[in-house]
């Protein structure tokens, strides 16, 4: 946290991944703190799939085939939270105050909690594919599909962690961070194909469904897994996380240039 003549980019870099170490390192002496990437996506697969499948897909198996992709997605979205929260939790903690007597980048800080937090990420989706594989899911693409999945949605993971980031950088403490993420997701994951295909929804809610890039990112991990179609997908969600990303990453460094003066 120093003026402008401070670390270089390489050594800003450095940085980064020092700060990114510690944050992961730390789990040995708090893994409770990997909990919440851990039980909630387990906690979502096993009751939508074993409590709503049948009634859904008519057979547990089938439920499985189709939610487990969309379940991916809907837990990377509710688990970005957290980056806002544990981002909240430096600043009122005093992390962000004490860097400043370092000769540590302004950016570095803040970009070693977001690389840790998609460390975490992959932990999730890693944590769902292995629960789906022995609750009977089975890919039907080729391996390549399961690397490309997971590339995809920690790119659009890592765009929209700079919304969690503003959010925690103007909130007031880490629990309005939560409130105010979980308020918007919720309407945002659930209005989507996640765990039922758009043609069984009512006409005048079937385009918002379609247009929500929750939708369009579940459409291609499931291309990529299952072997359907997915490059068009694919394109459109790595268009939402170039806007999001253009949208939200200056106003998250404005806003917490303005925090720290």
């Amino acid at each position: 946290m120093r003026p402008a003549s401070g670390p270089g980019l390489v050594q800003g870099i450095e940085q980064t991944f020092s700060l990114a170490w510690r944050a992961i390192v730390q789990l040995k002496r708090n893994p409770w703190e990997l909990g919440d990437y851990s039980f909630q996506p387990i906690l979502f697969l096993l009751l939508f799939v074993y409590i709503f499948g049948g009634a859904v897909a008519g057979s547990v198996d089938d439920a499985l085939t189709y939610m487990l992709p969309g379940i991916v997605v809907m837990n990377m979205m509710f688990v970005t939270v957290y980056v806002g929260h544990g981002l909240n939790t430096d600043l009122t903690g005093g992390y962000f105050d004490r860097l400043r007597a370092l000769p540590v980048a302004r950016w570095a800080p803040l970009a070693g909690r977001i690389l840790a937090d998609l460390v975490k990420q992959g932990w999730s989706i890693v944590l769902l594919l292995g629960l789906g594989w022995l609750m009977g899911f089975r890919m039907e693409a080729p391996i390549w599909g399961l690397a490309g999945m997971v590339a995809l949605v920690l790119i659009f993971a890592l765009a929209f962690s700079w919304l969690s980031v503003l959010v925690g950088v103007v909130a007031r403490d880490p629990e309005h961070v939560q409130l105010f993420g979980f308020t918007a997701l919720f309407p945002i994951t659930f209005v989507s194909n996640v765990f039922v295909p758009v043609e069984t929804l009512p006409g005048w809610l079937q385009g918002v469904v379609m247009a929500n890039p929750v939708s369009i990112l579940t459409d291609a991990c499931r291309g990529l897994l299952l072997g359907g179609p997915w490059i068009g997908q694919a394109l459109i969600t790595l268009v939402w996380a170039v806007v999001l990303t253009a949208i939200f990453l200056p106003l998250s460094l404005r806003a917490l240039r303005r925090r720290l003066k």
